[in-house]
């Protein structure tokens, strides 16, 4: 292909835009974007709002958004106001035609089609990206919807969501497409085959006269296994422990054209990132916040008074770690008379550069015309759950490990919880989030309560907040998400983390702009 400015984007299931935040963030050196999302397609009507949201922001030069965007997430004019402001009429207007809410599978194919024909219109070197929802291929999606109904486990159509992915790539034959996908999409067995074979064999050979050459983006083999498409998120800046399957596949004419390709393969391949970002780094410049008091009345002193008597709870517990942990729960206790507030959908503040974050983490989160924080108010918790928080998270102070529901003193165990029956489930249902390293997976269950997801700091006593998650999954902190607080953290939980986005696209941009023979 020739140079030019920017290469086109088709991105499927798009969420809230992970994918298309890291492809278009790429710039050369004049500012310019290498690619440009064309359309992007989400069901969801809630992360399409926030697909939408950045889409218009996509359409202003990086660092010149209008005033009118701030105003509108910082809550001091309304969705239809923005949408109503003429300095951003025109970049609605044409992110409407870009950011579509549509159902792939039940949306007519024509339509879709349309869209997609009329934004490339001739151009035939461009990029598909996407990844199909994943419920089916999770491993706690597949225990829960097996366990339920194995029968209609079995026939559950999300299994073949996919096969929507590759009508796309059958009708409109891309240059280079990116799919991505939960691990455990490797082993998971549909009428007792494995479904990975399936999809591999369904890419490589679209249709009879379409073939495509599939690459691993961090092993270099002529014949990549299926464990070597995994991404291990954490080996790439990800301060998250996310590992995906992600198929690299290039049209077999374009493969065998790109001489580099077979010369120098590891060109193409992601670098890893060391020392790896730990969470304590990710977080840094956030500030301190309390969590809140439910089911009871709630102020910064009675949330004081229960965290207080969070050390009763220990009574009776023969464990030599009791005293060191009671220790730190007081210290930490007192620590937490700091905190008086609980936060906000914004924080009004100087959000100063951390020396505890990496420098190219800082210019990739932070924006300085935001003049805070967004999105950063803490849940509320019962009594019972921040006893168990400031207990779990003293424990991991003391032993750098996250406790598990046997290591828990009996007064603090959930109810008709046994540790003595020879099977606990869910033994690590108060996982605290470790400070110096990497956190664990952030998925869309973060939206149901906090206790997999509890802020290393024990003062705060609570689960992370939305911009926490964020953070955690590389979301810039100008990146708004829509709708209730639930709802945010879903769409996080189910994205793409956009700065291993955004190295992806770099190789992705590598090899299109490589000399053809």
């Amino acid at each position: 292909m020739s140079l030019r400015s920017e290469i086109p984007v088709i991105d499927l299931f798009a969420g809230p835009g992970g994918l298309c935040e890291g492809f278009s963030s790429l710039l050369d050196d004049t500012g310019v974007r290498r690619f440009a999302v064309k359309v992007s397609v989400e069901k969801d009507p809630v992360a399409h709002r926030t697909l939408l949201l950045r889409a218009i922001l996509r359409k202003f030069p990086k660092g010149q958004a209008p005033d009118c965007y701030y105003e509108y997430v910082h809550g001091k004019i309304t969705r239809e106001q923005f949408f109503a402001h003429p300095d951003i009429r025109d970049a609605a207007e044409y992110a409407a035609k870009e950011a579509r809410c549509a159902e792939l599978g039940l949306t007519p194919n024509e339509e879709i089609d349309a869209w997609i024909s009329q934004a490339l219109g001739n151009e035939t070197d461009w990029v598909l990206i996407g990844g199909p929802p994943c419920q089916a291929y999770s491993l706690a999606g597949r225990s829960r919807l097996r366990g339920k109904d194995p029968k209609k486990f079995e026939t559950d159509t999300r299994h073949f969501l996919y096969t929507e992915y590759l009508r796309i790539i059958q009708q409109f034959a891309p240059a280079v497409f990116v799919m991505e996908n939960v691990k455990g999409m490797l082993n998971s067995k549909y009428d007792g085959k494995h479904i990975f074979d399936r999809i591999l064999a369904d890419l490589k050979e679209p249709r009879q006269d379409l073939r495509y050459e599939i690459r691993s983006l961090v092993v270099s083999k002529d014949k990549p296994e299926p464990n070597d498409f995994v991404i291990e998120a954490d080996d790439h800046g990800v301060p998250q422990s996310r590992h995906r399957v992600i198929l690299f596949g290039i049209r077999s004419d374009i493969a065998a054209a790109t001489t580099a390709l077979a010369e120098c393969p590891d060109s193409f391949l992601l670098g890893k990132s060391l020392p790896k970002v730990s969470v304590n780094a990710a977080l840094a410049g956030l500030p301190a916040l309390r969590s809140r008091l439910t089911k009871e009345p709630d102020s910064p002193q009675a949330w004081i008074t229960a965290l207080r008597k969070a050390p009763l709870a220990l009574k009776g517990w023969r464990s030599p770690l009791r005293t060191g942990i009671e220790t730190l729960m007081a210290g930490f206790t007192k620590q937490a008379e700091k905190h008086a507030t609980y936060g906000g959908g914004f924080i009004k503040m100087v959000v100063a550069p951390d020396q505890a974050m990496p420098e190219d983490l800082r210019a990739w989160y932070l924006d300085p015309r935001l003049g805070g924080v967004l999105q950063h108010e803490a849940r509320g918790h019962m009594r019972s759950d921040l006893h168990r928080y400031l207990f779990a998270t003293c424990f991991a102070e003391l032993q750098n490990c996250t406790p598990s529901l046997r290591n828990f003193p009996p007064k603090l165990l959930p109810d008709h919880v046994n540790v003595d029956a020879e099977a606990v489930p869910f033994v690590d249902r108060f996982r605290v989030q470790l400070g110096n390293t990497p956190s664990s997976t952030v998925v869309a269950h973060i939206k149901k309560d906090g206790h997999y997801y509890i802020h290393p700091d024990p003062s705060q006593c609570r689960s992370l907040t939305v911009r926490e998650a964020a953070r955690l999954q590389t979301f810039p902190d100008n990146y708004f998400f829509e709708g209730t607080r639930t709802e945010q953290y879903g769409q996080i939980g189910n994205a793409v983390p956009p700065l291993l986005a955004k190295q992806i696209g770099q190789i992705i941009f590598n090899f299109m702009s490589s000399p053809r023979v």
